[in-house]
């Protein structure tokens, strides 16, 4: 009884975002199998990330890592187009997307996405031997994270036309680990 009274006291925010990923994750699975016949691993995990049950909480998570991940973009294509294809830069570039995330963007939600993606960037010009052959890459594997965030956004936003919910105020136990 106790289970299905905290079921309903959630508000079904666990069935909600659990259909959000579903339907994200299989668009995203049909979209980039089918018409780029890419592996969708990098869309589908940047969907669930961006993913909100809440409309409001799911465009603040879209800000915060849509910026991050184009600083780690901009910093990994940088220092992957100076000089040539070496380990050394991975450090260095994830270093580097840490300090502008930080000290310049200062959006602390997300800020892991910064590093995560200059070191995309950076070790697809590793793998592939080619600073050209890894600047494409990179920029294939920060398009498809945009575009899982992009249908993360319009997932939860299409869910909350079709099944709106009310905002669960903040628990006690959530408001103190915030202090």
């Amino acid at each position: 009884m106790k289970l299905l009274a905290r079921f309903h006291e959630d508000n079904l925010l666990g069935v909600r975002f659990a259909l959000n990923v579903f339907v994200g994750a299989s668009l995203l699975w049909m979209l980039l199998r089918l018409l780029a016949d890419a592996n969708p691993i990098w869309a589908i995990a940047s969907m669930i990330a961006a993913s909100e049950p809440v409309v409001r909480n799911a465009v603040r998570m879209f800000r915060a890592r849509i910026i991050n991940v184009l600083v780690g973009c901009a910093v990994g294509l940088a220092v992957l187009a100076i000089g040539g294809t070496n380990e050394w830069k991975v450090p260095l570039a994830i270093s580097i997307a840490v300090l502008v995330s930080s000290y310049v963007v200062r959006i602390q939600t997300m800020w892991r996405q910064a590093p995560i993606n200059a070191a995309l960037v950076i070790a697809s010009g590793l793998a592939q031997h080619s600073k050209l052959s890894g600047i494409e890459d990179g920029l294939q594997k920060v398009g498809e994270v945009i575009l899982g965030c992009v249908v993360g956004l319009l997932v939860t936003w299409l869910f909350s036309l079709l099944w709106p919910m009310r905002e669960m105020p903040a628990k006690p136990e959530a408001q103190s680990a915030k202090a």
